[in-house]
Order: structure tokens, then sequence, then C-alpha cells
């Protein structure tokens, strides 16, 4: 049995008035089409799950959202690929597609979901390596704790000091980020060590 949840009823309520039909008759939609969809809130917005993460909707400004999780499988090509939801900016209930459609496409998604099918994501690309700046690379010469500390970091790690250095706009910002990375090397700590869990 489906499951509603008291936060989407809520977050409709406080919607602009031109966008509480529209969610509403999505939601009620979802609903027909898996009777055992599951609310809840992800991101900030209403979100159905079944099996899985299925569809959601959002309410903006001037325009509502709505779109599938596995949109490329569900909707083939047929589907806008912008933040305004797979069927492009909604302002009113005429710009949905026909409510067979959306009950259409959610049996799919349920199926999707029911069979396991997972959605193949593209690998994303190794970031390269950034340069030694000349100044880090001399500094790090002279202190060899420091050099060690960082040479024993992953690849990200230093990379987040070095562009922090790099990313200095004043000379004097640049040497005292170059003086405080290497204080925090000698210490062993990762450039964002105040947000590390301890």
């Amino acid at each position: 049995m489906g499951k509603k949840d008291p936060r989407v009823d809520a977050y409709i309520a406080k919607s602009a008035d031109f966008a509480k039909p529209i969610l509403s008759h999505l939601r009620k939609l979802v609903h027909q089409a898996c009777p055992d969809v599951v609310e809840t809130m992800k991101w900030s917005a209403p979100h159905f799950d079944y099996k899985g993460m299925m569809c959601g909707i959002a309410a903006f400004k001037e325009h509502c959202a709505f779109g599938f999780w596995k949109a490329n499988l569900v909707l083939g090509e047929n589907y806008e690929r912008d933040s305004a939801g797979h069927f492009g900016r909604l302002t009113s209930l005429d710009d949905l597609p026909a409510d067979k459609t959306i009950i259409a496409y959610v049996k799919k998604a349920a199926r999707l979901n029911d069979e396991g099918v997972k959605v193949a994501r593209e690998p994303k690309a190794p970031r390269k390596a950034s340069p030694m700046p000349a100044d880090l690379a001399g500094a790090l010469k002279k202190h060899p704790t420091a050099r060690k500390t960082f040479e024993n970091f992953s690849p990200s790690h230093r990379r987040e000091y070095i562009e922090w250095i790099t990313e200095a706009k004043t000379d004097a910002t640049r040497h005292k980020r170059l003086a405080t990375t290497l204080e925090w090397l000698e210490e062993g700590k990762a450039r964002n060590w105040k947000y590390m869990p301890k």
C-alpha cells in the first residue's frame, strides 16, 4: 500500500496558487499509476519512491517541474533536459501531457524499478593533476615534514591546497595561504581539516 507524506501536503499548500493544481494533479496520477508508491522529500522537493527513486515534482516562482529518475529509459529521447523538469516549464494543467500518457510513464518507471534496471551513467573523466606552483614546490623543499605529508596525500587533497594557493587574488593573500599551508602540513592536516569527521 502506498504512503502519503504530510510534508508533501505542506509543500503543496505553501506553493503559489498556479502551482497547487498542477502538483496535486501530478501527485494523484502518480498514486493512481503506482498504488504502492511512497512519498518523501528529497532536495527540499516532493519525490515518489517505489523500490528506489522513481519521480519527483517541484514548484518554483513561475513554473512547476515534473521529472523521472530514469528519464532516458522511461521517456526515451522525448524529454527536455533542463532544470525545468522533463516536460518543460509547467505553468498550468494545460502544459501537462494527457493523463493516460503520464500514467503510462509512471507505470513504466515502476516496472523498471521492479526489474531492478539501473541507469547507465557515463563515468566522469578523471581530473588532471593540478600543476605544482613554483613557490609551493620551493617551500616544500625547505620543510621536509610538510613535504612528506603533502606527498602522502591523495591527489584530491593535494589539489585542494594547490587550488587554494593559486586562486589567491593578491600576492599578500597568496603568501599568507602558503604559510598556512606549510603550518597545516607540518601538523598533518588536509586543507579542509576543520570539516572532516573527528
